[in-house]
């Protein structure tokens, strides 16, 4: 079992602490965030749940932005249909990662799901926590598989890219110039 991780931000102050926990049938990622964005300390604790085929079961966000508070779940049913805080989330229908927009750990549910060749590529089509906002969205996403080490990334039509360096279970040891494994 790959054991806990720390990374620091680039782009701005920040750290975040993340673990994986792997059972027979489910793998459960948590971790917490704490960066400063806009002027406002941000502290963010997560849950992710995935069945044993790193298809996301739930997540669960709790925390602060500033003086705002954030707790909130979502979860996907057998049939791919999502809800968040138990509003039903049709946008991103048949998405089976959830992809927090304010860290760099879920990158490692396709990672481990695709288990990608060197040299082979997969579309994926994401639920993406979006932060601030803390609304769901569809993101579709390539991961390329360019080393034993290397994934290239691109989302939003090819307008982000990026190189994600990984360890041998697959968690991001360098997520471009926004984050760093300490």
């Amino acid at each position: 079992m790959p054991g806990p991780v720390l990374w620091r931000r680039l782009d701005r102050p920040g750290h975040e602490f993340a673990r994986l926990s792997e059972q027979t049938s489910t793998r459960c990622l948590s971790g917490t965030a704490v960066f400063l964005w806009d002027g406002h300390p941000c502290r963010l604790e997560y849950l992710v749940i995935c069945d044993a085929t790193w298809r996301t079961m739930t997540g669960r966000v709790t925390g602060a932005v500033g003086d705002f508070e954030i707790d909130l779940e979502c979860a996907q049913d057998r049939e791919g249909h999502w809800r968040l805080d138990g509003r039903e989330q049709t946008q991103v229908a048949g998405c089976i990662d959830l992809d927090l927009n304010f860290s760099p750990s879920t990158n490692l549910l396709p990672i481990r799901r695709l288990n990608l060749e060197v040299g082979e590529e997969a579309l994926v089509r994401a639920a993406w926590l979006r932060f601030p906002s803390f609304r769901l969205e569809p993101l579709e996403q390539i991961y390329r598989r360019t080393s034993e080490s290397v994934y290239r990334y691109e989302s939003a039509g090819g307008s982000f890219v990026a190189d994600l360096e990984v360890d041998s279970q697959g968690f991001v040891t360098r997520y471009a110039d926004i984050w760093e494994r300490e």
